[in-house]
């Protein structure tokens, strides 16, 4: 499947040694929904001092892809919207970390979801190869449990 502007195509792994040592930028992440049912969720977040909205769709048969619409808003804005969202915020600092031409987001959870880690993939096609580096675990893409959605309503704390 080729990708295309509103189509997100991603693999998501639990993260299981040190990567920090690799790292090339981080920012500290704030997400919300005012949406988050089966398939379809918006989403408020802050990434550093700038706001997006978003809208995803459900996943694909394999978890691998879905619709996804995002918007730049203020700052401003997104923390009064992250005032309207369920429960749960999600608190999380994102690390990018290059490894053989690619980029891997690396989200350390705090707050209710404290001790989890898992690290994001973004890729071009479904099938597009890429080389594992030696702290990425076991793949988790399309089990719901991982999604962002999930965990504001059922933080891993609780699991």
């Amino acid at each position: 499947m080729q990708r295309n502007d509103n189509i997100e195509i991603e693999r998501k792994f639990l993260v299981r040694g040190e990567f920090m040592s690799h790292v090339s930028q981080e920012h500290r992440i704030r997400q919300g929904y005012i949406v988050a049912s089966a398939g379809k969720t918006v989403r408020v977040r802050t990434r550093g001092d700038k706001g997006f909205l978003t809208i995803k769709g459900p996943s694909g048969k394999n978890g691998f892809s879905r619709f996804e619409w995002e918007k730049e808003i203020s700052f401003t804005d997104a923390e009064q919207l992250l005032e309207l969202c369920e429960k749960n915020i999600i608190d999380k600092i994102r690390y990018e970390v290059e490894f053989d031409g690619k980029t891997f987001e690396v989200d350390v959870f705090h707050g209710v979801n404290e001790g989890l880690v898992l690290a994001e993939l973004e890729l071009q096609t479904e099938d597009e190869p890429y080389s594992a580096p030696e702290w990425l675990g076991r793949e988790v893409t399309g089990d719901m449990r991982y999604y962002n959605s999930y965990l504001s309503k059922y933080p891993f704390s609780e699991w």
